[in-house]
């Protein structure tokens, strides 16, 4: 089904078990990958269509074949990254079984992975919401805020099995979904700290939000 983002919605396949913590580079068509670079470098406003055909070592009417302007660059670009933000944290949460605090150290461990290893599309995707048009805006929200319900459903859920203790399960959702997301502005993959070791920090630095209740 056409997504009014220049481009076919395309549903991952099954993956295997743990495959929600595999990355390699993106999988960016090259008109996409272009603008990707553009804007994060530059910001949205800030590039031109005939900077991202360059980029894409494109015509100008080339890159309008595949995505028929910026603004469709721009929403394909944001919906192939929630896709792949939402279908590898349901698989993160689906892997982990029925225990919420299992469930929780999922899906930090998978927002967490995402932001470090997709920090330009995470990036672009905060910072680009307000260039958005009316017409796609809604829908990419509703993305975010799905992926936030996830958060929110589970540690309501160990309120409720008490595991965790949180007075307010909702800010505390919230505010363990905003660290992960904002490890996207300052992890560096070559940088002194690894991702499993701020995988393990962060884990700490989440269930303390939550109030997890050790045993």
């Amino acid at each position: 089904m056409n997504s009014g983002t220049g481009e076919t919605d395309v549903r991952p396949a099954k993956q295997p078990l743990g495959a929600w913590r595999d990355y390699g580079e993106p999988e960016l068509p090259i008109p996409l990958a272009a603008a990707l670079e553009a804007f994060a470098e530059q910001g949205y406003h800030g590039t031109s269509v005939r900077e991202v055909a360059a980029r894409a070592n494109l015509s100008v009417p080339g890159l309008y074949h595949h995505y028929p302007s910026k603004q469709s660059l721009l929403q394909g670009l944001l919906e192939r990254t929630m896709t792949d933000l939402l279908a590898r944290s349901e698989a993160a949460i689906l892997e982990a079984g029925p225990e919420p605090v299992k469930q929780f150290d999922a899906v930090v461990e998978s927002l967490l992975r995402f932001h470090m290893y997709r920090r330009e599309q995470a990036f672009v995707g905060s910072t680009e919401i307000r260039s958005l048009d009316d017409d796609y805006r809604p829908k990419y929200i509703g993305h975010r805020d799905r992926q936030q319900r996830m958060v929110d459903e589970i540690v309501f859920a160990g309120v409720e099995a008490g595991d965790f203790t949180t007075e307010y399960p909702k800010d505390a959702a919230r505010a363990v979904a905003t660290m992960c997301v904002g490890v996207s502005t300052w992890f560096k993959l070559d940088g002194l700290l690894g991702p499993d070791e701020l995988i393990a920090r962060n884990l700490q630095l989440a269930r303390a939000l939550v109030g997890y209740r050790t045993s």
